[in-house]
């Protein structure tokens, strides 16, 4: 086994978090996987990995080597891509976007993408709940709302706001308020997994008006929050991209405007280092076509942060 094949092999077990895994991603056995992994570490002096009988985790050694062998396979790419097809970039692109964002913003991009690029084939992972980069091998995500401090690179592409909305026909029967106190005598639906709270929200430019209920119904789908919202069962709080076919369609009505929140970041992030050219292209790609979708600064400069891990 050469020695990019064996450091490609560590990535694996990093990402797989196990022998097994690894060995089942990559079409070996275990014991063979596991022999590999010790032989690694014999010629680097570093033991890589801390073994229990319950759990593999990485040594600081293993850390580093991590970060830097991701590195090294890009390059790797990057001289494949230079030096085959006439340069054309080849390679899978791993991607991570929320649930209806994905389906709705981010595979029109993936689409023309693929059409443009046919030597790369992308894998979109749509979940509603955050994907660690690192340990789930991807290189490039959607993430929205501010982010923490970290090592990877983002770069801010647009906003969004939360806002309240509800059915014609239910703020028919029950009064469209005026301000937030008078939510008080509504029928509220929520979320959980999905929003910050499901029994509280922040309102008002400073998010110093607190609102606390009981809710009627609450769900962990967007498209089931939206289905009971539009049904009539009650004032829901969502993103303004997530409300805005049915609000364009007349079957949601925005609610309480003046005190909606400060609009909230969306941001393209990567793992730390040098992109590969794969992840760079569509990076660029796709930076332009949200920034014209939801208005960020064209001249936002990239910036070192992270997106809830």
């Amino acid at each position: 086994m050469d020695r990019l094949e064996t450091i490609a092999l560590f990535i694996a077990v990093a990402e797989a978090q196990g022998f097994v895994a690894a060995a089942r991603k990559t079409g070996r056995s275990p014991a063979g996987v596991s022999r590999a992994i010790a032989a690694l570490e014999e010629v680097l002096g570093q033991r890589l990995f801390n073994r229990t009988t319950r759990a593999l985790s990485l040594t600081e050694a293993g850390e580093k080597l991590l970060e830097r062998g991701r590195q090294l396979l890009a390059d790797y790419d990057d001289m494949a891509d230079a030096l085959q097809g006439g340069g054309a970039p080849r390679g899978v692109l791993t991607l991570t976007a929320p649930v209806m964002f994905g389906r709705l913003h981010f595979m029109p991009i993936v689409r023309d993408f693929l059409r443009e690029y046919p030597g790369i084939d992308v894998n979109l992972l749509l979940f509603d709940r955050i994907l660690s980069l690192v340990d789930e091998g991807i290189d490039l995500g959607l993430r929205i709302g501010h982010l923490p401090d970290s090592s990877l690179m983002a770069l801010r592409v647009g906003s969004v706001r939360r806002v309240l909305v509800a059915a014609p026909d239910y703020l028919a029967q029950a009064g469209t308020p005026q301000n937030p106190d008078e939510l008080a005598d509504h029928a509220f639906i929520s979320t959980f997994g999905i929003a910050s709270s499901p029994s509280h929200w922040s309102l008002g430019a400073e998010e110093d008006r607190m609102i606390r209920f009981r809710p009627r119904l609450t769900v962990n789908s967007v498209d089931a929050a939206l289905d009971a919202a539009m049904s009539g069962l009650g004032v829901v709080r969502l993103f303004s991209y997530q409300v805005a076919e049915g609000v364009a369609r007349g079957r949601l009505v925005r609610i309480l405007h003046a005190f909606e929140p400060p609009a909230v970041p969306i941001h393209l992030v990567r793992p730390p280092g040098r992109a590969a050219r794969k992840t760079a292209l569509f990076m660029d790609k796709a930076a332009s076509a949200l920034r014209d979708k939801f208005g960020a600064e064209q001249d936002a400069p990239p910036i070192l942060d992270e997106s809830l891990g």
